[in-house]
């Protein structure tokens, strides 16, 4: 019974992270979690027990905007957001000009290394990140995008849907060189979409569905002979 009612647990908790991956599927530059169980009593089946959460950090699709400060990134990495002191990590490049000419997400979260001027008629961001505007017909130069990563990101802290802080487990972060062969490029003017499948997530769900009810039996099926047994220790 114990072990048909720990899977009941797994089943449940799988469908709950599909079903947040797929409430999250619109959301630029987000990362899906998969949950991971481990067996209990090993050899002896004694059931199933989980044992965490982790994301996913495959690449989702490059899909061209023309936003005049949309960017993203090709290959691994992270941009560098701040607000208020705290530091945090995305791929998520959907950024628009501030007041002080800072690039911000619709959150807050600003973008290292970058100031647009109010005069600037025209923005370009090179494939390693150099950030070059026009302003009095004019080529100035308006900063640089400097990628970083880690050495273990599946262990980063989601803060928010697609803002994501470093832990002791997911190591400190380091600059990565952009641009160059074999290395990850930033595309200007392109957002990278969510890596939740909709085909995946839907055969996950009515695989979760079934070890649900397949369990679910197990637990009647116990029952039922506890039933019968206690029966005939009264008799």
């Amino acid at each position: 019974m114990y072990a048909a009612a720990s899977g009941m647990a797994a089943a449940q908790q799988t469908l709950d992270v599909v079903a947040d991956n797929l409430a999250n599927a619109d959301v630029t530059g987000f990362k899906s979690d998969v949950a991971a169980f481990a067996a209990l009593g090993g050899n002896a089946s004694l059931g199933t027990t989980e044992i965490g959460t982790h994301l996913l950090f495959t690449q989702g699709k490059l899909v061209r905007t023309g936003g005049p400060f949309d960017v993203a990134i090709d290959g691994a990495g992270f941009f560098q957001v701040e607000r208020g002191g705290c530091r945090a990590f995305t791929r998520a490049g959907a950024f628009s000009r501030a007041r002080d000419g800072s690039l911000q997400d619709a959150d807050g979260w600003k973008l290292d290394g970058v100031r647009i001027p109010e005069a600037a008629t025209r923005v370009d961001v090179a494939a390693d990140g150099r950030v070059t505007v026009e302003v009095a017909a004019k080529p100035r130069s308006a900063g640089r995008i400097q990628l970083v990563a880690f050495v273990a990101p599946e262990h980063l802290r989601q803060v928010d849907s697609a803002i994501f802080a470093a832990t002791e487990a997911s190591g400190a972060p380091h600059t990565i060189p952009a641009g160059g062969d074999r290395q990850p490029k930033i595309a200007f003017g392109t957002l990278e979409k969510s890596n939740v499948s909709i085909v995946e997530s839907m055969m996950a769900i009515l695989a979760a569905q079934r070890a649900y009810e397949a369990n679910a039996k197990g637990v009647q099926a116990a029952d039922e002979m506890l039933r019968i047994a206690n029966n005939i220790h009264r008799g």
